[in-house]
């Protein structure tokens, strides 16, 4: 059967999330991310099996930018006035409830109205960072290296040597419902399905994401990552704790998925940390020598949600690969006649 993309609204964030931006404000706002701070008697809570306790469903929704606007240049942080002029800045460009946003993201479809989307709005008022990349300071991913230039340009250049969809392997994994957009490694931010739950056992630990709904399943009992020539998609996680935050190192990556064009070369570290009764820090660091000059690192606040997380139909038999393709087929016959 097959089976259409979905995308279950997202609308969950319930009124105590009101009071819990303060809480977030305060903890990443100002760029402290420790327990302590939280005054009070708060402290990480625990498993049966003594660990800290991270579980539950998180989303990870933001409407900070990924890298620094020029505008802000040299400002870590917004004041409240400049993050609430962002936000609307931001949202007046893509709301799909206007012919203007509707028309920018995908011009002459109207694609889904606002509903379906959870852009995050709030959180950059809540945090007030200029970028989710905190180091390298100037809030910049570092520069391509030669090597990185040079492939990407290559891979342009076919790109444009063959139609958006002679075939499906020439769609990105995502369109073919293979990984989702956001789930990564690493997780980022994206317009809806912002949303991972975290399982524990004593010696495992299972990161499961609503885009896709893919888990990953990590070992906390010291083992080796696996042999070399072995390759994955998604790579092949080992984690264990440093001190009360969870630390994973992803390696053995395919290179046919990353981030901004890493190879199978991309070492990944993840960091997740516990900071309130319904809030996690969720920081991780891009280290592929063979594309960035230097490694660099992103922070992104995870606020605790309801829940439960919802299947994301999707797969590679869906109305939208046969619609893709059965147009280029058509627009191949034209040409022809």
């Amino acid at each position: 059967m097959m089976v259409k993309r979905m995308c279950p609204s997202r609308v969950r964030r319930s009124v105590a999330v009101g009071w819990l931006g303060v809480v977030v404000a305060i903890l990443i706002g100002t760029g402290v991310a420790t327990a302590q701070s939280q005054a009070g008697t708060w402290s990480v809570p625990r498993t049966a099996f003594g660990q800290p306790d991270l579980q539950g469903v998180w989303d990870f929704a933001s409407i900070t930018p990924m890298e620094r606007p020029e505008e802000f240049a040299g400002k870590a942080f917004m004041t409240a006035e400049e993050a609430a002029a962002y936000e609307a800045r931001r949202f007046a460009l893509v709301d799909h409830d206007t012919d203007v946003g509707a028309e920018s993201v995908c011009p002459g479809t109207g694609n889904y109205n606002e509903f379906w989307y959870d852009r995050g709005y709030g959180t950059g008022a809540r945090v007030r960072r200029t970028s989710l990349v905190v180091d390298p300071p100037n809030g910049r991913i570092p520069a391509y290296t030669p090597t990185a230039i040079a492939r990407r340009r290559a891979a342009a250049a076919a790109r444009r040597g063959r139609g958006p969809a002679d075939s499906h392997e020439t769609l990105g994994l995502g369109t073919r419902c293979i990984l989702g957009f956001n789930a990564g490694p690493p997780m980022l931010p994206s317009a809806y399905n912002n949303n991972v739950q975290l399982f524990q056992t004593p010696d495992h630990v299972v990161i499961f994401n609503e885009m896709v709904h893919d888990p990953r399943v990590i070992p906390l009992d010291g083992r080796a990552h696996l042999p070399a020539d072995v390759r994955q998609l998604s790579g092949d996680s080992r984690g264990w704790w440093d001190g009360d935050t969870l630390v994973v190192e992803t390696t053995n990556f395919s290179g046919r998925a990353g981030v901004r064009g890493s190879t199978d070369r991309l070492r990944l570290v993840e960091r997740f940390t516990r900071v309130g009764p319904d809030s996690l820090v969720y920081r991780f660091t891009v280290d592929d020598p063979t594309t960035f000059t230097t490694p660099w690192t992103i922070e992104v606040p995870m606020i605790r949600t309801p829940g439960p997380l919802y299947e994301y139909a999707c797969h590679e038999g869906n109305y939208g690969m046969e619609g893709i393709l059965a147009g280029t087929r058509a627009e191949e016959r034209a040409a022809v006649r």
